[in-house]
């Protein structure tokens, strides 16, 4: 049930953690692991913590950005325990598990952890519908890495036990066709900024935080590849017929 599923370490700096990481994974049923541009890897350290699962490092897809990490994903969850200007919706560690499982009946998915000391970016968040926050005690909040993604993985095991009642319940109008892909998306949330841009309702000094809102927008709407395709091109109509008035009005 979790094959679909894919772990996604950024910019890890210990390769101790990505060789628990892939131990945390092993036991729980979890096999897809995918490292953007890691400090040290491979490396002896990672394969001992390893323990037994060597062949998830040895299956590891090392790619140098996180946008080649998510093709092909319809639903990316991005790990997070800091509060955010812009807030993403948030799930804790047990509803997010729930919430991966039934979306894997609909494609592939990601979980995104990022560094050890920082986390995940702002921009790297921007990739995430989703943020996952493990609830921990008032006094301490720190998780090492390889920590949290067992936690993760044990509820995403406990997941898959999970009765139908449990699951969330699915919207069957949105199960026509699946959403679009991240890479489309991204495409999308391209095209849309440069024609905003050239409008000149985008401007600079808010060109950040409202292309955030406006993906936090999308990402609710969950888009499929056809709906995609028409917004791309009724923005290639305007920028058209932008050019056009142009050409009309220097003529």
């Amino acid at each position: 049930m979790l094959q679909g599923l894919r772990v996604v370490l950024v910019e890890t700096s210990h390769p101790g953690n990505i060789g628990a990481t892939a131990r945390a994974m092993k036991v729980m049923g979890l096999q897809h692991l995918v490292l953007v541009n890691p400090r040290y890897f491979p490396h002896p350290e990672a394969t001992a913590l390893a323990s037994g699962a060597e062949d998830i490092l040895d299956r590891a897809q090392v790619t140098t950005d996180l946008a080649t990490a998510l093709q092909g994903c319809h639903r990316v969850y991005g790990t997070s325990a800091r509060d955010r200007r812009i807030q993403w919706p948030v799930l804790d560690a047990r509803e997010a598990a729930l919430d991966v499982v039934q979306e894997l009946t609909g494609g592939q998915c990601a979980l995104v952890f990022g560094r050890e000391r920082t986390g995940l970016s702002n921009e790297e968040l921007d990739y995430c519908q989703v943020l996952v926050n493990i609830p921990t005690a008032e006094l301490y909040h720190s998780l090492n890495l390889g920590q949290a993604v067992q936690v993760l993985a044990y509820e995403l095991h406990m997941a898959t036990l999970a009765k139908p009642a449990d699951l969330p319940a699915e919207d069957s109008a949105a199960l026509l066709e699946a959403p679009a892909p991240k890479e489309d998306m991204e495409g999308f949330y391209q095209h849309l900024e440069q024609v905003l841009r050239q409008s000149g309702f985008l401007q600079e000094l808010r060109a950040t935080r409202m292309m955030r809102r406006l993906r936090r927008l999308y990402d609710r709407a969950r888009p499929s590849v056809n709906e995609v395709n028409i917004l791309r091109g009724i923005l290639t109509e305007i920028q058209r017929w932008a050019t056009n008035s142009r050409q009309k009005g220097s003529g």
